[in-house]
């Protein structure tokens, strides 16, 4: 496989340059990689870490592989659930902006995040989105829910549209074309998906989604090969060209991802929407790239919403 370029999230860091670093609740940093990504998207001043764990562990492990954290906050927290619960708490408290998974597991954060008391739910349901470098597409990819939704309704699906609608938003793509993915381009009664897909075009229409243009359904070809979409006649402003991927569900995301990831290339920086703040989720396979891009997409999901408070308050 050739040497991947990361031209995409190398743009991605260079624009985060002009932006103060996030505030960001680092849950149980406790293995190298993770508690490695947080120093290293420090030093890039993508993210202001505040580390959430057992003090002694995390100070031992800096030790051992030889990373500085003499000037980050350390709260410390016994075991992974206390992490899990003191890093949200920050965010309830206004000290954090971002939240960053470190070494537990994601259960244990989600659950901490999505808890009706004390969590960081909002009117939207939480979604995942993969901001993806595709060596051989033009542009970057979000492919939208592979991680969080495992079946979801249409109701579920109004949302991670608009999700990751925001999200390209914040990424600041100059237009936003999504694909709502299905086996086939054609609406089929006997397939869920299809029409599923053509009502929330029919959504967007009547302005129940906004912020992007939506197609659907469309097969995979359909939506990233213009040949394909010349070959079959398709008349959109989307199909061969979309920068968002929809997938019916969990399943389908999770193949998609990883069939672009381990046949194409393809590095997938993860990100958590709809609740009160932006989650950075990192797998222990992820690349130091990877990790940096997921740290650098919350960066910019944090400042789309404090621009929006001020504009809200102005």
């Amino acid at each position: 496989m050739e040497q991947r370029t990361h031209e995409k999230y190398q743009r991605l860091l260079e624009f985060c340059k002009s932006l103060r670093p996030t505030p960001t609740a680092v849950a149980h940093p406790c293995d190298e990689s993770s508690l490695r990504g947080a120093v290293e998207a420090a030093k890039l001043g993508l993210i202001a870490p505040i580390l959430v764990g057992p003090r002694q562990r995390i100070t031992e492990l800096a030790g051992k592989h030889g990373l500085d954290i003499g000037g980050l906050q350390i709260v410390d927290a016994a075991y992974s659930e206390e992490s899990a619960a003191k890093a949200v708490a920050l965010v309830r408290e206004g000290k954090a902006e971002a939240l960053m998974k470190g070494s537990l597991h994601t259960d244990e954060l989600m659950g901490a995040v999505v808890r009706r008391e004390t969590g960081l739910r909002t009117a939207r349901r939480v979604s995942h989105c993969f901001v993806m470098d595709v060596p051989l597409y033009a542009e970057t990819l979000i492919v939208t829910d592979a991680a969080v939704n495992i079946a979801p309704t249409l109701e579920d699906k109004i949302d991670i549209v608009q999700n990751a609608i925001d999200l390209a938003h914040a990424l600041h793509f100059k237009e936003v074309r999504v694909a709502i993915l299905s086996a086939m381009e054609t609406v089929n009664p006997k397939v869920q998906s299809t029409i599923e897909a053509a009502a929330l075009c029919k959504m967007a229409d009547r302005g129940q989604i906004t912020g992007g243009m939506l197609d659907g359904p469309l097969a995979l070809d359909n939506a990233i090969s213009l040949e394909s979409v010349k070959i079959k006649k398709i008349d959109s402003p989307v199909a061969g060209r979309a920068n968002v991927l929809v997938v019916p569900d969990l399943e389908a995301g999770n193949m998609l991802a990883k069939s672009l990831s381990f046949l194409a290339g393809a590095d997938a920086a993860g990100i958590v929407l709809g609740a009160r703040v932006p989650i950075i989720l990192t797998s222990r396979a992820d690349s130091v790239t990877t990790r940096l891009a997921s740290c650098a997409v919350a960066a910019l999901v944090a400042q789309a919403r404090r621009e929006a408070a001020e504009k809200a308050v102005a």
